[in-house]
């Protein structure tokens, strides 16, 4: 190591650093955070934010919060990782507290949802394969969904803006309508392995399911013998004011994926799923290397023990409903920028009109420099998702400062 190698922890960086360094699969914003506690944000200039995108719903207990700090640091100073070939107590913990909150028997601890829906889908097809042949291999999907970024789940995902130029895909897997009971029902037969959906689609606009198209696949997938899998990586733990989405409609997959707030920012994720599909996969048919390490399982027990608590998610649904009916009357008071509001729970997209078609990142970014961070989701929707613990002084001052930044827009 040369001298100039030794001040690299303590090197000046800028957001012009990334542009330098980095490969450019994103365009983050020009502040850069660096200290951040609950809702709370700080950037290099110390400029104050308040942040309603939880990391995209991801920071549920919001930033640096004390319990899920206190227990990483705890194992961090007793175990970190023992790689596949031995289990441990953590992971065991967390095992047994999911199975025990859903209605899975057995878990599959990965990182990513990604990695959590590729799991689900090998598991889908592998299970096909052995009780009914190689011809019960197609997956079907739905357009504006998204389920991860691997090959695989991208091509399973039904936005083709992110598989252009990595052809050729993975084959048999078609894309339906969303809430569309007839697209399913032609599209769901014998062949199918698999049919995946977001109770609540999340990237693909803040759109929620209607109960009688989950109901609908839930039925067909019964008929065919296809397995059910709801994507809940953005929807799931506690978001929507159950700690998963499926029990707001009584509506139970054969499995469920988890990730995002599961971990509260550690990376972690999980496949739940049935005794009877778990034995599909034997010894060595899938695994990772991180996945169900000490770390991570400590971390992820501790999120699902705050937030699986009556009064916890009571007071989600309450916020729910506040941020709801606030956001409401901001879309009576400019009906030229705002068309309605849709969404569960502390994940709400607010739909633009015709006239704003492709600006809800000038809202983005208008309310940036005002000092609140949202998030979209495309072109025509902004995406509120703050941490479950906002308070009702919070919504109001996200909704103050989404006049002042709205106001400032028209003005221009």
């Amino acid at each position: 190591m040369n001298a100039k190698d030794t001040t690299v922890t303590t090197r000046p960086v800028t957001r012009q650093t990334f542009d330098e360094v980095l490969v450019p699969t994103y365009a983050p914003a020009a502040m850069v955070p660096v200290r951040g506690s609950g809702l709370d944000l700080w950037d290099q200039n110390g400029k104050h934010y308040l942040d309603f995108t939880s990391g995209i719903a991801v920071n549920s207990l919001g930033h640096c919060n004390p319990i899920v700090v206190e227990a990483l640091t705890r194992q961090a100073n007793t175990l970190w990782h023992l790689g596949n070939g031995y289990t441990n107590e953590p992971v065991l913990r967390l095992g047994l507290a999911l199975t025990e909150a859903t209605f899975a028997d057995r878990a599959f601890f990965c990182n990513s949802g990604a990695e959590a829906n590729e799991a689900a889908l090998k598991l889908a097809r592998k299970y096909a394969h052995a009780k009914f042949g190689p011809h019960k291999s197609r997956i079907v999907s739905c357009l504006q969904s998204f389920h991860g970024r691997t090959l695989f789940t991208v091509s399973v995902g039904g936005q083709s803006k992110y598989t252009e130029g990595f052809e050729p895909l993975p084959p048999s897997i078609d894309h339906i309508a969303y809430n569309d009971i007839e697209a399913a029902r032609a599209s769901i037969t014998d062949d199918v392995c698999a049919v995946i959906v977001e109770p609540l689609q999340g990237e693909g606009g803040v759109v929620p399911g209607d109960k009688a198209y989950l109901q609908a696949l839930r039925d067909l997938c019964d008929q065919t013998g296809a397995v059910l899998i709801f994507d809940e990586v953005q929807c799931g733990m506690g978001r929507t004011g159950d700690l998963f989405h499926y029990m707001t409609y009584g509506i139970t997959p054969d499995v469920l994926t988890s990730a995002k707030a599961l971990g509260n920012g550690y990376p972690v994720a999980a496949m739940l799923t049935t005794h009877e599909l778990a034995a599909t996969l034997g010894v060595g048919s899938h695994g990772t290397t991180y996945g169900g390490n000490p770390l991570a399982a400590t971390v992820a027990l501790t999120v699902l023990e705050t937030i699986n608590q009556p009064e916890f998610l009571a007071r989600v649904k309450q916020a729910g409903d506040k941020l709801r009916g606030t956001m409401e009357k901001l879309i009576a008071d400019y009906p030229q920028v705002f068309t309605l509001v849709r969404g569960a729970g502390l994940l709400l997209g607010m739909v633009v009109t015709d006239a704003w078609k492709g600006r809800s990142k000038d809202i983005q970014k208008a309310a940036e420099v005002n000092g609140l961070m949202v998030l979209i989701a495309g072109m025509d929707v902004l995406r509120l998702a703050p941490a479950l613990i906002v308070s009702d002084e919070q919504i109001a001052e996200a909704d103050r400062i989404l006049r002042v930044s709205i106001d400032g827009l028209l003005k221009a």
